[in-house]
């Protein structure tokens, strides 16, 4: 059981949800916990705090300054990676647009992550190449080939 699925665990409540965010953004969250459900959640909690292009710059340069603080090199082979970014940001908006209206964030959180945390591997319903290995999806924004993003 991981923090996100236990009755404890940053789901929780809005203090849990508060105190993961800041430990994502100073770089403190355990690296072990950094999984793809903790990326959907950093995500949603950006993209319904603000419009699209600036959740998306805030979780840009949060993935870096994590990333450094762990201890992940931000390099062509590991770290950040632009096109996976900018793919999940994408596709977390359109499941938040999809909540009903004035659905409370916790909640909001916790059915995105839930639907999508366990499908880390859903870019490749849109590229048909390994975009997870691609030097240049990594540096720069690269378009979906398979299938149009929402």
């Amino acid at each position: 059981m991981n923090v996100f699925e236990s009755k404890s665990g940053i789901l929780a409540n809005e203090e849990h949800l508060d105190g993961f965010l800041k430990a994502f953004e100073h770089g403190t969250w355990p690296k072990a916990d950094w999984t793809h459900a903790a990326h959907i959640a950093v995500a949603s909690c950006y993209l319904i705090a603000y419009p699209l292009e600036v959740a998306t710059d805030r979780m840009r340069l949060g993935i870096r300054h994590y990333n450094h603080c762990v201890g992940t090199r931000n390099t062509d082979h590991s770290g950040y990676h632009e096109t996976l970014t900018v793919f999940w940001m994408a596709i977390v908006k359109e499941h938040l647009a999809q909540l009903p209206l004035k659905t409370p964030r916790l909640e909001a959180v916790r059915t995105v992550v839930e639907k999508l945390g366990p499908r880390r591997d859903l870019f490749k319903e849109y590229y048909g190449f390994d975009v997870v290995k691609s030097v240049e999806a990594r540096r720069a924004w690269v378009g979906p080939d398979l299938k149009a993003l929402p």
